[in-house]
């Protein structure tokens, strides 16, 4: 008997061929379903982006209540959306 030139042994190359191949669309699959269910919003959007910008920050959000609740001055708002790099 003749080990690995048979027609026994001969196929077990295609099946380790098949088994890559089957492992490499499986982790494709659960690459593509995690960007599909959102999985990069921890990304930064701002770079690259073609849709549509993000709204304000959290930063920019309570520096515009805290403009609109007095404690701010125009001078010192403005100087703040200049360090926060978010002029409308």
């Amino acid at each position: 008997m003749m080990w690995g030139h048979g027609w026994d042994m001969g196929w077990w190359w295609l099946f380790g061929l098949l088994v890559l191949v089957g492992i490499a669309l499986l982790v494709a699959f659960i690459v593509l379903a995690v960007r599909m269910s959102g999985g990069n919003k921890g990304q930064d959007q701002g770079h690259g982006s073609t849709g549509p910008t993000p709204g304000p920050t959290r930063a920019r959000q309570i520096l515009d209540e805290r403009y609109a609740a007095g404690e701010l001055t125009t001078e010192q708002y403005r100087e703040q959306i200049e360090v926060l790099g978010e002029n409308r």
